[in-house]
């Protein structure tokens, strides 16, 4: 499974949503929804600053990440930042791989 970070903005509509039903309540749907993309939540914070929430997930791959993020944003209570994020071991796997680069002007 591939892990996520969602960084997410509530809009006007999104803060009225979450005024009237509490953040327990949108942790259930969040967690639901995730469950239901065949993944699993790892974390969900309400922040203060630039992001109201942060949630870490685990889902199947990027088309799950993908097709969350559209349909939560097109939904418009929500605007989001999705960041795909990697273990030690991807990230040893990555340095592993031969890449053929050169630079500009090198």
């Amino acid at each position: 499974m591939s892990k996520y970070l969602f960084k997410v903005k509530l809009t006007p509509d999104g803060l009225k949503g979450l005024l009237s039903e509490g953040g327990t309540a949108r942790r259930e749907v969040v967690e639901r929804m995730v469950e239901g993309l065949g993944g699993r939540v790892e974390t969900m914070y309400w922040a203060f600053g630039d992001d109201d929430v942060y949630l870490t997930a685990e889902l199947p791959g990027n088309t799950s990440a993908a097709a969350m993020s559209m349909v939560v944003s097109a939904a418009g209570g929500v605007r989001t930042n999705t960041i795909v994020l990697l273990s030690a071991d991807e990230v040893d796997e990555a340095i592993r791989q031969k890449v053929q680069y050169r630079a500009p002007g090198a």
